[in-house]
């Protein structure tokens, strides 16, 4: 299970970095594929800040984490951190689909590996807990 949280995570920051570039970009967004699929648009938006702080720098900074922590294989930390995220994630989708009307690819992306990390690392906890109920 680590390794597999480990990659993911790698992939979160992958995602998250090419938001980022998106975020900074002063070109033509390679990624705006229609009206209704824009990475530049939302990484360019006033929701794309949160404190000063780029969402996608948050998001690598994040994964970073997790995948440390999934490295020490210490997955009751990661539960409420993890959770969170999926939370904020939901919150950003929210953003895209109501504020904004538009998506990006690497924001769904993002979603989809918050998702998955955040269903292994519950059940890993579950798993964990039963068997430690088992063996008392």
């Amino acid at each position: 299970m680590r390794w597999l949280l480990i990659v993911l995570a790698v992939l979160g920051i992958v995602v998250s970095s090419l938001a980022l570039r998106e975020h900074y970009r002063t070109d033509a967004s390679p990624c705006s594929i229609n009206e209704k699929w824009d990475c530049g648009i939302v990484n360019k938006s006033p929701f794309a800040m949160l404190y000063g702080i780029p969402v996608a720098v948050i998001g690598i900074a994040g994964y970073l984490l997790l995948g440390f922590l999934a490295g020490l294989r210490a997955y009751a930390w990661m539960l409420p951190l993890v959770t969170g995220a999926f939370a904020f994630a939901i919150h950003l989708a929210d953003v895209e689909s109501l504020a904004l009307g538009v998506w990006c690819i690497y924001c769904v992306i993002s979603l989809g590996i918050i998702t998955l990390m955040t269903l292994l690392v519950m059940g890993t906890v579950i798993a964990g807990s039963m068997r430690r109920r088992e063996t008392a």
